[in-house]
C-alpha cells in the first residue's frame, strides 16, 4: 500500500482515421532522449539508440490497430526510472494550467517529466497496415478507433508506471467545473462525486486534503482570464493579505 497524504487541487470554471506519424519522428524521439539526459536529467544513464529501436519494433512489426500494452515492454525496460517521492502530480482534464502550476511551483513531477513522457509528449505515430513496412506518415487511426491503438498504448503503460511509482504525499489536480470530475454536477471538496473519491481513500486508510481555492492555481487561472468575477475577489483577497504585512 502507498502510505502519505494524498493532495486533492481543484480546478473550477468506424476506424476515423487522423493525422500520420509525425514527420521526423526518429530524429525527434532520439534528439530528445539525448535533451533529456545531457540538459535535463544529466545523472541519468540510458541508451537513446537502443530505446528507439525498442519503441520502432514495438511499432512497426504491427499493424496500426494492433499494438497492445505489452508489446512496448522492452522499451519500456530500457527506459525504467526511479521517481521522487512527495512530488508526483497528477491530472484530469487539466493539462494546460498543470503544466503551468508544476512551472511556477517547482516541487512536482508530472507524466511528462519522467523519460518517455518528455520523449513522446505530443507526437502520433503508427506502422504501416501491412507489416514491416515501417511508419505510415499519411494517416494514422485516432484514439477512439481501437483499444490497441499504438500511441494510447504507450500512454497507458506509461501512466500505469507513473502511478505505480507514487509514494510518500501525492497530489491530484481536477477540473472541477465539469461533471463527473471524479466519477454529476459542478465540483468542490464538499459537494458532488469527489466525496465518492474521499470515501474510498478513506476506506483504503489514507490520510489525505482537499483545496478547492489554491491561491496559486487562482492567480494562473486570472492571468488567462482577468475579466471573471471570482478574479475580482481573488485579486481584493490578495491586496488584503497585502496591507496586512505592510
Amino acid at each position: 500500500m502507498i502510505s502519505g497524504l494524498l493532495t486533492i487541487l481543484f480546478l473550477i470554471d468506424h476506424v476515423s482515421a487522423g493525422p500520420g506519424t509525425t514527420p521526423n519522428l526518429k530524429h525527434i524521439v532520439i534528439g530528445r532522449c539525448y535533451d533529456y539526459i545531457t540538459l535535463v536529467k544529466p545523472s541519468s544513464r540510458y541508451n537513446c539508440e537502443d530505446i528507439w529501436r525498442e519503441f520502432e519494433e514495438a511499432v512497426v512489426r504491427r499493424s496500426p490497430c494492433s499494438v497492445r500494452v505489452k508489446d512496448y515492454q522492452r522499451m519500456f525496460r530500457a527506459t525504467s526510472q526511479t521517481l521522487p517521492c512527495d512530488k508526483l502530480l497528477f491530472w484530469s482534464k487539466t493539462r494546460e494550467l498543470m503544466h503551468s502550476y508544476a512551472a511556477v511551483t517547482g516541487r512536482f513531477w508530472t507524466l511528462e517529466d519522467t523519460l518517455v513522457g518528455f520523449m513522446f509528449n505530443d507526437l502520433v505515430w503508427c506502422g504501416q497496415q501491412e507489416r514491416d513496412r515501417g511508419f505510415d506518415f499519411q494517416s494514422c487511426p485516432d484514439w477512439s478507433a481501437c483499444v490497441t491503438h499504438p500511441v494510447y498504448s504507450l500512454w497507458n503503460r506509461a501512466s500505469l508506471n507513473f502511478a505505480a511509482a507514487a509514494c510518500g504525499n501525492i497530489t491530484v489536480l481536477l477540473n472541477g467545473s465539469i461533471g463527473n470530475a471524479f466519477n454529476r454536477k459542478r465540483e468542490s471538496c464538499s459537494k458532488g462525486s469527489i466525496l465518492e473519491l474521499i470515501s474510498v481513500l478513506e476506506s483504503r486508510g489514507f490520510r489525505w486534503s482537499c483545496t478547492d481555492r489554491d491561491v496559486t492555481l487562482m492567480i494562473l487561472q486570472c492571468m488567462k482570464n482577468p475579466k471573471q468575477s471570482s478574479c475580482q475577489s481573488c485579486s481584493s483577497s490578495l491586496l488584503h493579505r497585502k496591507s496586512l504585512h505592510l
